[in-house]
């Protein structure tokens, strides 16, 4: 009996091993996108499905992005986006709002940690003046901690609204022209470019919004231009490394002509 079930253990760690193996020959034979934005949706949604309060959703969903970051990375994404906090999410109640900053407060001490445990280089897109000052600090000293970093890509939109992105990046061009930087006819794609909260940072191949809702919420429309979009009716918090994985499946069946004619 001893042996039968030493036979036992050690089949089952070849099977496993063999499905493991099946797995990663999977993933790394799928055409992985570089670059993900995700509208991290469903968080209060999923907790009042479970009798709890929204603000346990948007905890929850919280520790998701860490564990979505980890396996982005693992998968070989280079760039992940989230849309954390719009700027229409202050009409929201006022105690749900004040919940989420204390969130915020807590986060940013997390991604910190995390950042340096797995190599990220964090970049917060929006408007951040309307935040608190200790916020605004700790944004800084998240983005100069990891200015240096060469691991995943993770950028959070914060405060973000892209008519408001797209307003700003006006203002300033504007500005520059009156003060002679620029030149109105020096202006194309490039140089618009250039004065959006984004620049520098690829386009995103696939969009990802979670919770059955099917719109962009005012979400990197620029950046979203020729970008592929996944729709799933899985809530943020119950987003997984399986779910993923199906969003990059999907994205794999998907020809980008980008307004050309695919060849036969």
């Amino acid at each position: 009996m001893y042996y039968v079930g030493r036979g036992l253990i050690w089949s089952c760690a070849r099977i496993r091993e063999r499905v493991l193996k099946i797995e990663k020959r999977e993933e790394t034979e799928m055409k992985v996108p570089q670059h993900i934005a995700i509208i991290l949706d469903g968080n209060g949604r999923w907790a009042k499905s479970k009798g709890m309060p929204r603000n346990y959703g948007h905890a929850q969903g919280s520790k998701n992005v860490e564990r979505i970051c980890e396996e982005a990375w693992r998968m070989g994404i280079k760039y992940l986006t989230v849309y954390a906090f719009s700027t229409e999410n202050w009409n929201r109640p006022e105690n749900e709002v004040a919940a989420l900053m204390t969130l915020l407060r807590n986060y940013m001490k997390t991604c910190l940690k995390t950042a340096a445990k797995n190599d990220m280089k964090i970049r917060v897109i929006g408007d951040i003046d309307p935040l608190d000052d200790d916020i605004k600090g700790r944004i800084r000293e998240l983005e100069e901690a990891t200015v240096n970093n060469g691991g995943l890509n993770f950028t959070i939109a914060l405060n973000y609204g892209s008519r408001d992105e797209l307003t700003r990046a006006a203002k300033k061009m504007a500005q520059d022209c009156a003060d002679g930087k620029l030149k109105p006819d020096e202006i194309d794609e490039a140089v618009f470019e250039s004065y959006l909260d984004t620049h520098g940072i690829p386009d995103p191949d696939l969009m990802i919004r979670t919770s059955g809702e099917q719109r962009l919420s005012n979400y990197l429309l620029w950046q979203l231009a020729y970008s592929e979009f996944y729709f799933t009716d899985v809530p943020w918090p119950d987003f997984t490394k399986e779910e993923l994985v199906k969003a990059i499946e999907e994205y794999n069946h998907r020809h980008r002509r980008f307004g050309g004619v695919e060849e036969a």
